[in-house]
């Protein structure tokens, strides 16, 4: 009997200004498909690419979303309902009472996702140790729904004080709420967590978002399925989310729990600059992933790590998350100047709809038409040459605009190069800044690490990025335009579990209690991973927050017996100072669960060459088993050949003449010095002047710095 053929896998990531997608074919090669984003329908854009993909066989779409982020940074989610314990209706307005701005007078707070005329309180009340000591009647329960009723919400959060100690109430309220037919977030269910402001502002996330990804996940599903498995494949294609911690889940929990999914995009860029830079042997890293909207960055040290702390568009949640911080600043970043006549750049930005200048349709200059007046983008070498930059257009609508803006307002010239090279220094200043958040200002050392440079622009910022942080080196990964999407496609399939526990420690660790509550976390997780089909090993993964008694924060350490030492070195680390003999509290259990997926390692002898399909924008690199690289320094490295073909390119206000090498030309292990421009068919990167660098056995480039 022949064996059945193993279905196709390919990795989806939606971003502001193009579509990724990545799969193996085959043969075994990792192939590449870049489309325009159609905003106004993501799903379109994914359809148009699984159609050029054209495989008539068993698919699995796994997919990374900016739906739910955009949903709330444009507050364009469902009309959602809050069901409180009475007298906590106001709970998510009035918040932490932190100001952002101290001393700006005119700043405006961010306003709650539920109106005042939906919140909705409820009689009942649970003890902080779980013993309830109010229940809702049936007849407040009654009034409750048709309350709920009368103001036809879209979906509904249940978040009541100290569910996660007892969740009798909730429940009886969720089961009361039932027959509205209205989608319900239940916060036990979502976060069984203490800190009642963050755990409701979590559920109020979820239920906001639910109708809407809901709608477009079902609405991927349906089109994937009528338009294309009707004409290519005889099987309807299996469809898998990326969670903003790290890990894949199926189409049905992203729907039902769309919070996970929040950074789900950034959170494939993640997984895939930590696996390719482990490939070269580096395993300290700031991840640097600068797209056509936003700048994503985050540090890693060894294995990934999730924060439960975060905020997105100004919004806490505390479900698992990486730790990615985000700007607005990306190579659509608009810029304009102020009232003042100071040049900003972002966080608005002209993204795929009507774009930069280059593309043919935008009107307002951006980073990458800053990058193409410098000459560090060439006209006929974006998209492996697909896609011609128009120069003359940026020239010209450039000028019209700073004639414009600028001339008239500050009675001066102003030199279309130096105004791009203006734009550049202050786009740089804002994701330098993003690095210092996620490494100085948490104790982290950035010369200790390494920059991974990824998206389509990020190889064009990430040397003088690294140059003023003392980066040591830079690491360009293979096909960087797509890593997001690779991370994806060599994403794990994960399971977060935590409970709130709040236990006083002044002598030995109770292990046997934390044994029982661990076993049921874990219980819950391989349940879960029964009921949606996954097979194979589970990994577990045990930790616990922990803080000093009296302390309103906590730090997450890995469950060992050598816990509490762990947390003293720790809290030195990241504070200074340590205090051994005070009381500590265990605040919340952490469990991770994690399905492993297949490891993929990188052909260096094919890696970056493309071969394009037309139309369809194809690029292609091989992936077999191969022992992992260690990084070659310049002494290791051959010295090559210069290249005959060069351009004039500006840096630091200089123009020089540059080599301009295709990165498919590239010889791993031989060394070359900047000022040098690489192209290929994702991304293009910029050496400055004395820098070397070169492409090593796992298909990176490597940038030395210092």
């Amino acid at each position: 009997m022949p064996l059945r053929p193993q279905p196709l896998r390919v990795a989806i990531d939606t971003g502001g200004t193009f579509t990724d997608c990545v799969w193996i074919d085959g043969s075994g090669r990792l192939r590449m498909l870049k489309v325009f984003s159609t905003p106004a329908n993501p799903s379109q854009a994914i359809v148009e690419a699984l159609g050029k993909i054209g495989y008539a066989g068993e698919l699995v779409l796994l997919h990374g979303t900016t739906v739910g982020t955009n949903t709330l940074l444009e507050r364009k989610g469902a009309r959602a309902a809050l069901v409180t314990t009475a007298g906590f209706e106001n709970a998510i307005e009035i918040g932490r009472q932190a100001r952002p701005k101290l001393y700006d007078f005119f700043f405006d707070r961010v306003e709650p996702l539920v109106a005042s005329d939906l919140r909705f309180g409820v009689e009942e009340r649970t003890a902080c140790d779980g013993e309830i000591l109010i229940s809702p009647t049936a007849d407040e329960l009654k009034s409750l729904c048709a309350r709920i009723a009368d103001k036809n919400p879209e979906s509904i959060a249940v978040a009541l004080l100290f569910s996660f100690a007892n969740a009798k109430n909730e429940l009886a309220v969720a089961e009361a709420l039932k027959p509205l037919g209205i989608p319900l977030s239940i916060s036990h269910q979502i976060l069984p967590e203490f800190r009642e402001y963050e755990r409701t502002s979590t559920v109020v996330i979820n239920a906001y978002l639910q109708p809407i990804m809901q709608k477009y996940l079902e609405n991927l599903e349906t089109r994937s399925h009528r338009d294309i498995a009707r004409t290519i494949s005889a099987a309807k294609p299996r469809i898998f989310v990326m969670q903003s911690s790290g890990g894949i889940t199926p189409l049905s929990s992203a729907a039902r729990e769309p919070v996970r999914t929040v950074l789900s995009g950034p959170a494939g860029g993640v997984v895939g600059a930590a696996e390719t830079a482990r490939r070269s042997g580096f395993t300290r890293i700031i991840a640097f992933d600068m797209g056509g909207t936003s700048t994503d960055v985050s540090l890693v040290e060894g294995a990934i790590t999730t924060a439960s702390d975060a905020q997105v568009a100004g919004l806490p949640i505390g479900v698992p998350m990486l730790d990615i911080h985000t700007v607005g600043a990306g190579g659509g970043s608009l810029a304009r100047f102020d009232a003042a006549g100071v040049l900003r750049v972002g966080p608005e930005s002209a993204g795929a709809d009507p774009g930069p200048i280059c593309y043919g349709r935008g009107t307002q200059p951006t980073v990458t038409d800053a990058n193409l007046l410098l000459g560090r983008l060439q006209p006929k070498c974006f998209l492996g040459g697909d896609f011609t930059l128009d120069l003359e257009r940026t020239r010209r609508v450039t000028a019209e605009w700073l004639k414009k803006e600028w001339l008239k307002r500050l009675k001066s010239s102003l030199s279309l190069e130096r105004f791009a090279a203006g734009v550049i220094r202050v786009v740089n200043a804002t994701m330098e800044k993003a690095i210092r958040v996620v490494s100085i200002e948490r104790g982290r050392d950035p010369r200790d690490f390494a920059l991974v440079a990824f998206g389509g622009a990020g190889g064009l910022h990430a040397c003088a990025l690294a140059e003023a942080l003392s980066i040591p080196h830079v690491i360009v990964p293979a096909l960087p335009g797509a890593l997001s999407a690779l991370g994806i496609l060599v994403s794990d399939v994960v399971k977060d579990g935590s409970r709130t526990v709040l236990w006083r420690i002044a002598g030995e660790i109770p292990h046997a209690r934390l044994a029982r509550e661990f076993s049921a976390l874990k219980k819950q997780a391989a349940k879960d991973f029964r009921n949606e089909g996954w097979q194979g090993r589970v990994d577990y993964d045990f930790s616990v927050d922990v803080r000093y008694r009296g302390q309103g924060y906590e730090l997450n350490v890995p469950f060992t017996k050598n816990l509490l030492a762990d947390f003293q070195r720790e809290h030195q680390r990241r504070y200074g100072y340590a205090h051994p003999r005070r009381e500590v509290e265990l605040v919340t259990l952490r469990l991770r669960a994690t399905v492993k997926s297949q490891p993929l390692e990188i052909d260096t002898t094919r890696a970056g060459k493309m071969d394009h399909a037309g139309a369809a924008q194809v690029g292609t690199t091989s992936f077999v088993s191969r022992p992992r690289a260690k990084p070659m320094g310049p002494g290791r490295a051959k010295l090559g050949s210069p290249s005959t073909l060069k351009a004039q390119v500006f840096f630091d206000g200089k123009k020089l003449s540059t080599v301009m090498h295709s990165r498919d030309s590239l010889e791993p292990g031989r060394n070359h010095s900047g000022p040098a421009m690489i192209t290929e068919y994702s991304a293009t990167t910029a050496i400055p002047p004395g820098k070397r660098f070169h492409l090593d056995r796992a298909a990176n480039l490597i940038v030395t710095i210092r």
